[in-house]
């Protein structure tokens, strides 16, 4: 299995779980062109998010030349999950429907880009751009990007609350607040 170094240790290259590769000079400016994840896919991803279902992912846009070689893409990302409650552990099904902007650049721009720290805020750039490789951009990453920060960090059930309670006080003294030190002192 291939393998990168990082600091001094090798680490496993891990395949992206989504790969949707188009050929630039393919793609018709403006064309829409929707991408369906197939069930096996949507697995793969459910199980990374830990979703207990992702029953839909599909991805609408378009593409429109920038200039330079760039691309600008827009889109939806339309998702079906259902993901554990945090405070029952019950299922709680979703839909979302997420705009997407994301720009192409040729690797040489990016990498001119990265030179300089201050270059990304004079371009007006507030994502990073996506690599043109090859002359193939790869939407399988913005895809799966998109959903992962989409989803709710903390899902919970209509209706659902969690409300803390302090166990009863097992000793005879009056309560008072305990300090760090004095739960310290008692482990001791």
């Amino acid at each position: 299995m291939p393998k990168t170094a990082e600091l001094g240790q090798e680490q496993e290259i891990v395949p992206p779980p989504l790969a949707r590769t188009l050929r630039v000079d393919e793609l018709k400016e403006g064309d829409e062109r929707v991408i369906e994840v197939n069930r096996a896919e949507r697995d793969a991803i459910a199980a990374l998010l830990d979703l207990r279902a992702l029953d839909r992912l599909n991805f609408t846009f378009r593409l429109h030349p920038r200039g330079q070689g760039c691309l600008a893409l827009q889109g939806t990302l339309a998702a079906a999950v259902t993901q554990t409650c945090v405070v029952s552990l019950e299922p709680v099904e979703s839909t979302l429907d997420v705009p997407v902007e994301v720009e192409f650049w040729p690797v040489p721009m990016i990498d001119d880009l990265a030179a300089g720290p201050d270059e990304a805020a004079s371009h007006g750039t507030l994502d990073w751009p996506e690599p043109i490789e090859g002359g193939k951009i790869d939407l399988g990453p913005v895809i799966y990007e998109t959903l992962a920060t989409a989803l709710d960090p903390y899902p919970k059930r209509e209706g659902v609350s969690f409300e803390w309670t302090e166990a009863p006080s097992t000793s005879a003294e009056p309560e008072q607040a305990e300090s760090p030190f004095g739960a310290l002192k008692r482990l001791k």
